[in-house]
């Protein structure tokens, strides 16, 4: 693949700096995985993520005290912590590499304005599910029934996504601590029991 002698490599790409994003990067750094979280996906379907969910973001007014709660606690250990936020970066392509195609364990190369992240992991926070399923069909992957599965097989999380209304704050830290702990178990498979790694629904819906 012409053009990665120079690019950037971490284990985790973040596509999303809200409250999903600041979660799932807070869980990472806590675990000691690595991660550069960048603004937006602007593709697939030549579609950015924020003009897709904006009706989502408007029903959440009920939670909105909540949610700016979390969020000022998230921004701050981000501040502290000095995790990776390119706020003035998006993601325009996601490429998946094929074998051999790098001497390296990075599976993805995620295209930005300002070059390229090589990554082993991604985590999405703004996507319709319609677009999941385009964009696997696109890389030539069999979704069958179970869209998170397959989507994980290849080294794609989801936090914050859902069907028809966004998460509840709650929820959302549940998915990224549930996410943290899958890409942790990858990531120091010798550290992390893997009863920690199940799906979404194995998990109560209070643990957070």
């Amino acid at each position: 693949m012409p053009g990665l002698s120079g690019a950037e490599r971490t284990t985790t790409v973040v596509i999303g700096t809200g409250l999903p994003g600041l979660a799932i990067a807070t869980e990472l750094r806590r675990r000691g995985v690595d991660s550069i979280i960048v603004s937006r996906l602007e593709s697939p379907g030549g579609q950015s993520q924020k003009s897709a969910h904006q009706r989502c973001d408007d029903a959440e007014a009920a939670s909105i005290q909540e949610r700016n709660e979390i969020l000022r606690h998230l921004r701050n250990y981000a501040s502290s912590h000095q995790l990776d936020i390119r706020s003035d970066t998006s993601a325009v392509l996601l490429d998946k590499m094929g074998p051999g195609a790098e001497p390296s364990l990075h599976r993805w190369a995620v295209h930005t304005p300002d070059g390229v992240l090589l990554a082993d992991h991604i985590v999405l926070t703004r996507c319709a599910h319609s677009q999941l399923r385009r964009m696997l069909t696109d890389l030539g992957i069999s979704i069958g029934t179970n869209l998170v599965a397959a989507m994980r097989a290849i080294g794609i999380y989801l936090v914050g996504v859902g069907e028809l209304i966004t998460p509840t704050p709650k929820e959302v830290l549940r998915q990224a601590k549930v996410v943290g702990q899958a890409i942790s178990a990858k990531v120091y498979p010798d550290s992390v029991p893997s009863v920690l790694t199940g799906s979404f629904p194995a998990l109560p819906a209070a643990a957070v």
